[in-house]
């Protein structure tokens, strides 16, 4: 006989929401919120500024409510004379080709240190994990770059800091670790080699981490401006950074010259500023949310075991 009595329905089970769950859910939404705008807060002043007319900005100061506004500075920053475009360019190439060939690097040094079937794993563990620690110093490295060329020419921004990030190598290892290796037995005896293997099977898996660590490989490319100072003469391959960096203490030197002389205008020095960290955080801050969702999930679990 049935427990429930004839034409009784039966019980769901309901999850209750009290008001202070609501008040409480309210108030992290508001905080979160809240904090997100603060943090907006900044990067919207940069763009202000960098539209402001520089007299403006020299008699007011920074404001979000500019009383004059101008585009001097972008036109300064593409002007048909002048070579940030080409900067431009070379910085893509060399963030472009960096990443991804630093990414594939560290992905197959960290798959191989995973691969119980590498004998010395360990030992190359050991090794890698010492050049966190130590370097070799300045000029062993400018000799090497210098040797195999990488002077004066494109790749002297990409083969320099090519070198794997050891910290990244292991978030690949760790990684890979906790990929079951049922996966790798199952290949081998389908006949599969380690080539494919790695590229077939682990590579797909290792989206997450992968496109965590080519995000930090991408932020080092782009802002790297270290590789120019020591490496470049030639100004035809001078990086985005390196590039406005020079343009800008021009402007602070033109300006300190024509202080107290009369001029029809003021060089843009500040709204210049504003204008080249627009231009140089913009391609990051798109980039960013393209690799979001697998950024958070490749840190943590590739930092899960040691």
């Amino acid at each position: 006989m049935s427990a429930n009595p004839a034409g009784a329905r039966p019980a769901r089970n309901k999850i209750q929401t009290s008001g202070g769950d609501k008040l409480a859910q309210f108030l992290i939404y508001f905080f979160v919120v809240l904090f997100a705008l603060l943090c907006l807060v900044p990067f919207l002043l940069v763009i202000i500024v960098s539209f402001t007319e520089e007299k403006s900005i020299t008699i007011n100061g920074y404001s979000f409510l500019p009383a004059e506004w101008s585009i001097s500075a972008y036109k300064m920053l593409f002007s048909s004379k002048s070579s940030v475009p080409k900067a431009y360019q070379v910085t893509t190439i060399a963030t472009v080709v960096g990443t991804l060939a630093a990414t594939l690097i560290s992905f197959g040094a960290g798959y191989t240190l995973a691969n119980k079937q590498c004998r010395y794993r360990n030992g190359l563990s050991l090794y890698f994990y010492i050049t966190m620690v130590f370097s070799a110093g300045l000029v062993p490295w400018y000799m090497i770059s210098k040797m195999i060329g990488c002077f004066d020419n494109i790749w002297a921004l990409i083969v320099p800091s090519l070198m794997f990030s050891p910290f990244n190598m292991f978030l690949v290892r760790n990684f890979v670790r906790e990929i079951p290796d049922a996966l790798n037995e199952s290949a081998r005896i389908d006949g599969a080699g380690e080539v494919r293997i790695a590229f077939t099977i682990y590579l797909p898996l290792c989206t997450p981490v992968l496109a965590t660590i080519a995000l930090f490989y991408a932020i080092g490319y782009w802002n790297n401006y270290f590789n120019s100072v020591m490496l470049i003469n030639d100004q035809n391959y001078y990086s985005l950074q390196m590039l406005l960096f020079k343009i800008q203490s021009e402007i602070t030197a033109l300006s300190k010259v024509s202080t107290g002389a009369q001029v029809t205008s003021a060089p843009p020095k500040e709204s210049f500023k504003m204008a080249t960290s627009v231009v140089t955080m913009g391609p990051i801050i798109l980039l960013y949310p393209f690799l979001q969702k697998y950024f958070i999930k490749g840190m943590v679990i590739g930092a899960v075991k040691g």
